[in-house]
């Protein structure tokens, strides 16, 4: 890569910005080089800041399931900015957008908008705790679900990206009030619920692991979870923030068929601007401020212009045959990607749900939670990351994160991912 202006970017951005970044995760401290400083994106095609064009399967880290800068949902930004771009009142477009939601999850029959996956996850697990009166959460080593200090506990994704295990600035005393499982791993649950059942509030999980890469619940985890929660009084909370519109419209909730008490949804609600929202049966939601004591708030909760984009895009994939169609791209992208490994002959699995994928390089016939994920080669990952930049692919930099096609990767960005495949592959096998 021999992007000199985003080099130049990134050192004047490291003159104010930590790491030259707003975000850890899009540093390329793990793959090498500097991140690509984009000057727009249309489709599934990101313009760096010299003009070079890339085929982007970062997609904002999801939310770009129509592609970038649909033309649709650009109407609909314009249009609610136009009257305003917040106004700290309700407006009747809230109502239709939690109309909407639970649409898709029956189970959300009250939900709360906020304005981020993490501050989703907050207030469930806020809520969990209030509603059972129990001060534990439970999550799965590897598992990340937004920056709240009790969670960043053994998080994957970008803290596992850095070589980090925790966070510093997390005092020991609320950091112990977090339980580890094993993703996948029912036994440990099992052996968990026995010993602590009782101060257990909730488990909080991805219902498909994409912090540690993408990564599927095995037969059986997730409905054997919501039993321990059920029989111990605890709550069983599904982190949808990616699945959540992108592995069905239902999410991953509709497509392994369990149903969680709470759901946390973000990225693809908000149409790609900043929204989130946590829900689940009246029952529960009716512990929430204003009607009970489980107070929580936000300023731009229910943002108009962010619910304006994240109404256009729900509504746009409801449309017949779009996750058909989801499905068929990402499988395209999976093919894409094991043929050439095969080709060049570099050890490599690929894991995929729907239009969500991950390429581990591994040896092992499967990565089944964050012991086989930390056991892949990061370098070999690296030397691919890099190849696939050189040759015009924009994929996300690091080996804990899942690549995210959408209904913009028509024929031509297949062909270009395509083309760029076996030279990146050829850099792996060339630096084994």
């Amino acid at each position: 890569m021999t992007d000199a202006i985003s080099k130049e970017l990134l050192a004047r951005a490291s003159e104010r910005l930590p790491g030259g970044v707003n975000s850890p995760v899009r540093a390329f401290a793990s793959v090498g080089g500097h991140p690509v400083f984009v000057r727009e994106a249309r489709g599934a095609t990101l313009v760096g800041a010299d003009g070079t064009e890339y085929v982007d399967y970062v997609s904002s880290w999801g939310p770009m399931i129509l592609g970038h800068a649909h033309p649709e949902v650009l109407k609909a930004i314009g249009e609610a900015a136009a009257k305003g771009t917040s106004f700290g009142a309700p407006t009747e477009a809230e109502i239709e957008m939690a109309e909407d939601i639970y649409g898709a999850y029956p189970h959300m029959e009250m939900s709360r908008m906020v304005s981020s996956g993490t501050e989703a996850t907050m207030g469930a697990l806020r809520l969990a705790r209030g509603y059972t009166g129990r001060p534990v959460v439970v999550k799965a080593t590897g598992g990340y679900h937004g920056g709240a200090d009790y969670l960043l506990v053994k998080a994957g994704s970008g803290l596992a990206t850095l070589g980090e295990p925790d966070s510093a600035g997390v005092p020991a005393a609320i950091a112990s009030t977090t339980a580890m499982i094993p993703f996948n791993d029912l036994e440990a649950a099992e052996a968990l619920f026995a010993k602590r059942g009782g101060e257990i509030a909730a488990v909080i999980i991805e219902p498909v692991a994409g912090n540690m890469g993408c990564v599927p619940p095995k037969e059986g985890w997730l409905a054997g979870l919501k039993a321990l929660c059920e029989k111990a009084g605890a709550l069983l909370i599904f982190d949808e923030v990616m699945t959540g519109f992108r592995v069905a419209y239902g999410g991953a909730q509709e497509r392994y068929g369990v149903t969680p008490h709470l759901t946390c949804l973000g990225k693809i609600v908000g149409g790609g601007m900043p929204a989130g929202a946590y829900g689940g049966p009246r029952e529960i939601m009716q512990k929430v401020a204003p009607l009970g004591p489980v107070y929580q708030a936000g300023t731009l909760s229910g943002n108009p212009v962010a619910v304006a984009a994240g109404r256009t895009t729900l509504r746009l994939l409801r449309e017949a045959g779009v996750y058909d169609r989801l499905e068929e791209i990402g499988a395209a992208v999976e093919a894409i990607i094991t043929e050439a490994a095969d080709e060049v002959g570099v050890p490599c699995v690929v894991q995929r749900v729907g239009a969500m994928l991950t390429c581990f390089f591994t040896e092992a016939p499967a990565v089944e939670g964050w012991a086989h994920a930390d056991a892949c080669d990061r370098d070999a990952f690296a030397r691919w990351h890099q190849g696939l930049l050189a040759h015009g692919v924009h994929w996300p930099p690091s080996q804990f994160e899942a690549g995210f096609p959408g209904l913009a990767h028509d024929a031509a960005a297949l062909d270009r991912t395509r083309a760029a495949m076996k030279p990146a592959f050829e850099a792996v096998a060339k630096g084994a």
